[in-house]
């Protein structure tokens, strides 16, 4: 999923991105600084924080031809100035954030917007399933469907993928909740991925390459998740 961000203030810039990542782990952030980087974005992004008081053109301005090519965007504002929030309902605006708020207002929009854009029901791609981690200070793409497991040692989370591991600092409860219902937390340090599991009993799961660990009171939860998901898959 892609999200713009446009400030012209780099340590907003940098908040901003922060809290995202906090909060949408699959996130692809571009970072923007003005108006007219706004309305050249192509292709353009699932979400949009959008500050008002830009140096070239003001943020409304650039909204209003922004919207012109991309009606489907969630166009958040971020701003100190109040007088806009009219206008900003105007441009089809999601909402208007006034600064300062606070970590849970802000974490309140940014779902509800994610949420928005999964039930819109676009165009297949325009949704990527994939996340972002960090390695050695260097964001890494990974898409979901090539995760086959996921487990966590010595406080980090491998993603055993068939071309490779990805190790990064992180938290399994945020992944598992990222990664979505073709995933299941078989044991409190392993989620597979339904997709490539092989075989399975009430002590481990073997997936294509590896094996993850089955807690025994999971085992009766997995195998109705397992089924669902064959059905869907046919």
């Amino acid at each position: 999923m892609r999200v713009a961000i446009c400030d012209d203030e780099v340590e907003m810039r940098k908040l901003l991105a922060e809290k995202v990542r906090r909060h949408c782990l699959e996130a692809e952030i571009l970072l923007l600084q003005s108006g007219r980087e706004v309305t050249a974005l192509y292709p353009a992004p699932q979400i949009l924080l959008l500050d008002i008081g830009l140096p070239d053109m003001d943020g409304m301005e650039a909204a209003r031809a922004f919207r012109e090519k991309n009606k489907d965007t969630v166009l958040i504002f971020i701003t100190a100035l109040e007088e806009y929030v009219f206008q900003a309902f105007d441009v089809g605006a999601f909402h208007y954030l006034v600064k300062p708020f606070t970590d849970e207002k802000f974490a309140k929009v940014l779902l509800a917007a994610v949420s928005q854009v999964k039930e819109a029901g676009l165009p297949a791609g325009f949704l990527e399933k994939c996340i972002w981690v960090k390695r050695k200070g260097v964001r890494t793409k990974v898409l979901l469907e090539d995760i086959q497991y996921a487990e966590v040692y010595n406080r980090k989370i491998i993603l055993h993928r068939i071309d490779g591991d990805v190790e990064y600092y992180g938290k399994m409860a945020e992944l598992e909740k990222m990664a979505g219902e073709d995933f299941f937390r078989t044991h409190r340090a392993y989620l597979v991925n339904l997709k490539h599991v092989v075989r399975y009993d009430a002590a481990t799961v073997s997936l294509e390459q590896g094996t993850a660990l089955m807690a025994k009171p999971k085992f009766p939860e997995f195998v109705k998740r397992y089924m669902k998901y064959n059905q869907k898959a046919r």
